[in-house]
């Protein structure tokens, strides 16, 4: 099993960009498909993107696509979201999760396939 610590949120204005980590813990890292999630006040938990337990196949929702880029480096235990052009209605609390199998990327783009999951960072866009 993985434990997920989330870094690099903060506040930042419409146009800019930030990058989030997310470390895990546990020596099996490299064998789970990792996602992003974010949740807004008042709104359900959202797929942001998600990313094979390889790095081979790699998941946007529409929203983000061609501003947001996930990553993964197996040797540092590390997936990454780089966010562009921010946008205020982004403001959330973004999490990271492993997915609920090895090597598996089932049904990655829904929250029920991870069960394992970071305690958020915050992301604040202001306008």
């Amino acid at each position: 099993q993985v434990q997920l610590v989330e870094s690099g949120g903060g506040l930042v204005q419409a146009g800019d960009s930030l990058r989030l980590s997310c470390v895990a813990s546990g020596r099996t890292f490299s064998s789970y498909s990792m996602g992003w999630f974010r949740q807004a006040p008042g709104k359900e938990r959202e797929f942001v993107a998600a990313i094979s337990y390889n790095g081979i196949s790699i998941y946007y929702a529409d929203s983000v696509k061609g501003r947001f880029t996930i990553s993964r480096d197996n040797a540092k235990n590390t997936v990454y979201l780089q966010m562009n052009s921010l946008k205020p209605e982004e403001t959330a609390i973004y999490y990271c999760a492993a997915h609920v199998a090895r090597y598996s990327v089932v049904a990655i783009t829904t929250d029920k396939s991870f069960n394992t999951w970071g305690q958020g960072t915050q992301v604040t866009v202001s306008s």
